[in-house]
């Protein structure tokens, strides 16, 4: 006879919130509200998006900046401090101006998502006859597509885009929670 696992077989993290159940099940709550907050309002949302990246760069120039000064011998802590201080500059300037640099990083992601795409669907292309690879190729499709509409809308959709993916992301996190949330209820 084979014992079959436990519904919570993922091990004791899921364990310890087996009795929590209802504190997961409010945190993606609160998540879908914020992420609907954000999808009405994308302009603030973006602007946050930005004022919070650019908080996150001061904060991380500053510890490479510290983390430089530690070092023995010009060379390398030189290096760590340059990083630090570009670091440093791109927060200061997305936390002054997030609109403007929300410009910047709006126009980067719809490079980014462009180039992605490209290789992505080239990827899906090499892999003929695998089962997966029209998936992949579609994928691939779809992220040169969003880039695309980000690149041809550009600056305006600097406006929104940020907040927009703000917005998704907390409502598909907040459904995650809830769905853990619920399955936790039904093994307690």
């Amino acid at each position: 006879m084979v014992n079959a696992p436990s519904p919570l077989a993922a091990g004791p993290a899921l364990e310890a919130l087996r009795h929590k159940w209802g504190l997961v099940l409010a945190l993606g709550v609160g998540l879908v509200v914020c992420g609907f907050v954000a999808l009405m309002s994308v302009v603030v949302a973006t602007a946050v998006t930005v004022l919070w990246v650019g908080v996150m760069m001061i904060i991380a120039g500053v510890i490479e900046i510290v983390h430089g000064l530690q070092h023995r011998g010009w060379g390398r802590a030189t290096l760590w401090v340059v990083a630090g201080i570009f670091y440093i500059v791109g927060g200061f300037f997305a936390v002054i101006n997030p609109l403007l640099a929300s410009l910047v990083l709006t126009l980067l992601l719809g490079f980014a998502l462009v180039a992605a795409g490209i290789v992505r669907f080239l990827l899906g292309y090499r892999l003929k006859g695998d089962e997966h690879s029209g998936w992949i190729m579609i994928s691939g499709l779809v992220t040169f597509l969003f880039g695309l509409i980000i690149l041809v809308h550009w600056p305006f959709s600097s406006l929104y885009v940020l907040g927009i993916i703000l917005g998704v992301d907390l409502i598909q996190a907040g459904i995650g929670w809830i769905n853990l949330g619920l399955f936790l209820k039904k093994t307690a």
